[in-house]
């Protein structure tokens, strides 16, 4: 039983790096589209998401049996419940970028952001797969150090999300209002994809240590405050010495 009950949970974990690299490409896809304004990207990222839906149907099915078929032990308990929140939150991060590829296939083949702005969401888009690249490095080398790195790009996402929306709400705002309102949700789609890339990043944490990203970077903090301390009392122990 403790066989089967190991590799239906190894499948599980292998759903997830399918999930990680199916939403990846449907948001590489999309963004391509509205960057370039290309409408067969727009079409395959939106033809992605049935593949996705598929995956995600599977991992509940996996999610129940594992859970059904034996009491699980406290890390591997820990496993499938971060796994059943990392198929929802890749599973929203796929509807996030499909919403983009509709609205670049919904335009085509006038642009859904103004031009000026590409360049901004040119930078947003190298953010969030440059993360999701992470996300995947994270899941199949679970890596609670670099997992806590992430938030670093989500901040930068944030701010460019920031200045975005600022610029819109401003008086020298030139644009009509339909782009306004456009460009307003495209920012937010990407902000709220980071976001996802961050939850994911926070439940491998819990995985891998038990504890919440919080919590384990302030543990963090902690060795190094005792390694410090360690290493001024050995400082102190040489000079007394010598």
């Amino acid at each position: 039983m403790r066989t089967a009950y190991r590799e239906h949970l190894d499948n599980f974990s292998h759903d997830l790096i399918i999930m990680g690299e199916t939403v990846k490409k449907i948001m590489s896809n999309a963004s391509d589209a509205l960057i370039n304004r290309s409408l067969d990207p727009a079409e395959e990222a939106i033809s992605l998401n049935e593949e996705l839906d598929e995956v995600r149907s599977r991992c509940e099915e996996r999610a129940v049996l594992l859970l059904a078929l034996e009491n699980p032990m406290a890390k591997d308990l820990r496993q499938v419940v971060s796994s059943i929140y990392i198929v929802e939150d890749f599973y929203r991060m796929g509807q996030l970028s499909r919403h983009i590829a509709k609205a670049a296939r919904r335009r085509h083949p006038d642009p859904v952001i103004p031009k000026e702005y590409t360049g901004i969401f040119e930078e947003m888009v190298r953010l969030v797969l440059e993360m999701s690249d992470t996300i995947q490095e994270i899941l199949i080398n679970p890596d609670p150090d670099l997992a806590l790195a992430l938030s670093t790009d989500d901040d930068a996402v944030d701010d460019l999300n920031a200045h975005v929306l600022n610029t819109l709400t401003q008086r020298e705002w030139k644009g009509t209002v339909r782009e306004a309102v456009e460009t307003a949700q495209i920012t937010r789609y990407y902000e709220r994809y980071a976001d996802h890339c961050v939850q994911v990043a926070g439940r491998m944490i819990y995985l891998v240590t038990g504890l919440v990203p919080d919590k384990y970077q302030e543990k963090l903090k902690q060795e190094a405050r005792d390694a410090e301390f360690d290493q001024r009392m050995a400082d102190l122990e040489k000079q007394f010495r010598a």
